[in-house]
């Protein structure tokens, strides 16, 4: 494996993090104060606990995982389609670099980008409730396995993005109502029956109730599944990605 060359790719990816530096941190950062200033304090106020754990509390997981979802498809997508956009990852293609090494590089530097933003998220969170996690562990393969499957999503929307416009599509008018609608704020068990059926369908249900799992050991449906689930996204988005650069697919002029 040519790892100058996936250090290279990292390197360059997180350096331009750094260079919008208030865009790529402080920016989730004063999204999740804001949530929790609606979320915690004013509906909190009603809503004591939910399935035994605080109102202010339950909510963190949905919040870094709603961060989290769109951190990482944002930071992967845009990292692959400029250089499309730019025409350099042609000089990429063209090196002695393999399918392996430019996924590593682009996607390794958007998912530890994305884990950077979900532990400062985790952290700001501390400043708003006492916070505790029962699994720590548990807590950080879910967060690990979350940043790297969905910077995987965001690389095949890079590849597949011929305009900035659809880069935003799916994170806009997918992504974001599948969060909220997953239990990012509320458990599944508060909905009538025929509702709790048609949200087990909704894929980010199992992230998040695998995700709070490991905080409060409460859960909409099993850990192992919610585990399963991940792996099998993990392994298709791997699949695709393999397929696009074989093909050539949206990378051959």
């Amino acid at each position: 494996m040519n790892t100058s060359a996936v250090k290279v790719i990292y390197k360059y990816e997180m350096l331009r993090a750094w260079d919008t530096l208030l865009q790529s941190f402080a920016s989730p950062v004063l999204s999740t104060s804001l949530y929790f200033v609606v979320f915690g304090s004013a509906i909190g106020s009603r809503i004591e606990q939910v399935e035994g754990v605080p109102y202010g509390l339950f909510i963190v997981p949905g919040l870094m995982m709603l961060a989290l979802l769109t951190q990482s498809i944002s930071n992967a997508s845009f990292g692959i389609y400029f250089p499309k956009f730019t025409g350099t990852i042609y000089e990429v293609m063209s090196a002695p670099v393999s399918f392996l090494e430019i996924l590593l590089g682009y996607v390794g530097a958007a998912a530890t980008k994305s884990l950077i933003i979900g532990l400062i998220i985790l952290a700001t969170a501390g400043f708003f409730v006492p916070l505790q996690i029962a699994h720590p562990l548990w807590m950080m393969a879910f967060l690990v396995l979350t940043c790297i499957s969905f910077s995987l999503f965001g690389f095949i929307i890079g590849l597949w993005a011929d305009n900035f416009e659809k880069l935003q599509l799916i994170p806009l008018l997918v992504i974001t109502p599948l969060v909220f609608l997953g239990g990012s704020f509320y458990s599944v068990s508060m909905l009538p029956p025929a509702w709790q059926t048609v949200t087990l369908f909704n894929p980010v249900v199992y992230l998040i109730s695998g995700f709070r799992w490991s905080f409060f050991e409460v859960s909409d449906v099993s850990v192992g599944l919610s585990l399963l689930m991940v792996l099998v996204f993990l392994a298709a988005c791997l699949l695709v990605v393999w397929w696009m650069f074989r093909t050539g697919y949206r990378l051959r002029q």
